[in-house]
């Protein structure tokens, strides 16, 4: 009886397991085509003293990081990504949730209110990018417009690398704000309504509801949008790339990596161990999150 069962059942996880391979296989080679391998192959470049299109290259070790982490580029890049990353995280998140608030109202016209936040999300980068760089121009730009009618004359956005970086973060929060106000939507209007209620009849009023009750149960939402959004701010490129081509105090950690292999630099070895640094860092932020700060999640 019982090598029955066991004849019966191993071969039922024989059958299960040549289907399990046959689903997972074809994902797992792409998988290992277009991310693993590349990944491998950078890590080995990143060794290289290499010119993009030359047919040579030298090994020179881990003396890239070196020139990286000694040189000038270091703190500039490693503190713009800091900055861009913070206010951009930050500012999503937190304008995000307030819209959320207000779109969560019984009120006519939430769901076209809903439909036009959302929008730039979905929209191109490039697009967005060059939109905005008219409404900044200190010359014939809108806000410039606005500005002269007022009798003040427009700050020089592009030339000075301090108000770049402003305008790049402005335009970005603005994209990505729409992402996180959908997915606070989607966690206000999941709270349990009796403990709200209970809550009303005990006395508390909205900001202590808020702060007391709905903060705490919306915290996997928050750790879930300060994941993404905060992997998806390291990663930026599109705006960045559109509206200060020469990364002019917007040089974030990939947008360096782009300016020393496809710039004047040509500098492929070089850009390979930027991208590899930025590599480290993703996968850093990431462990630590899911290893400390899933911790003051509240998960009902």
């Amino acid at each position: 009886m019982t090598t029955r069962l066991v004849t019966n059942w191993s071969g039922r996880s024989r059958k299960d397991f040549v289907v399990f391979l046959a689903m997972a296989l074809p994902n797992l080679a792409l998988i290992a085509t277009f991310t693993y391998w590349p990944l491998i192959n950078n890590i080995y470049y990143s060794t290289l003293d290499w010119t993009l299109g030359s047919a040579s290259a030298t090994v020179v070790g881990l003396q890239n990081y070196v020139t990286f982490f000694t040189g000038e580029d270091a703190p500039k890049v490693l503190g713009t990504t800091a900055v861009f990353t913070v206010v951009t995280v930050g500012g999503s998140m937190v304008l995000g949730l307030l819209v959320a608030l207000a779109l969560n109202s019984k009120v006519r016209g939430t769901t076209f209110a809903r439909s036009v936040v959302f929008a730039p999300y979905v929209l191109s980068g490039v697009g967005v990018g060059l939109v905005w760089l008219f409404i900044f121009d200190p010359g014939y730009g809108v806000l410039a417009w606005i500005l002269r009618g007022l009798g003040q004359q427009s700050p020089q956005w592009m030339n000075d690398p301090q108000l770049s970086l402003v305008m790049v973060m402005i335009v970005y929060v603005w994209k990505n704000l729409g992402y996180c106000a959908v997915v606070y939507l989607a966690g206000l209007q999941s709270l349990p309504r009796d403990v709200m209620e209970a809550a009303a009849l005990d006395g508390a009023n909205n900001v202590r509801r808020f702060f007391n009750i709905s903060v705490p149960l919306l915290s996997p939402t928050t750790f879930f949008l300060l994941i993404t959004t905060m992997l998806s701010s390291l990663q930026a490129f599109d705006l960045i790339r559109i509206m200060t081509p020469l990364g002019n105090g917007t040089s974030t950690l990939i947008y360096e990596a782009y300016l020393q292999a496809f710039g004047a630099y040509n500098r492929a070895g070089y850009s390979a161990a930027i991208s590899v640094v930025l590599f480290a860092v993703l996968l850093v932020i990431t462990v630590l999150q899911l290893r400390f700060v899933e911790r003051k999640v509240h998960y009902s």
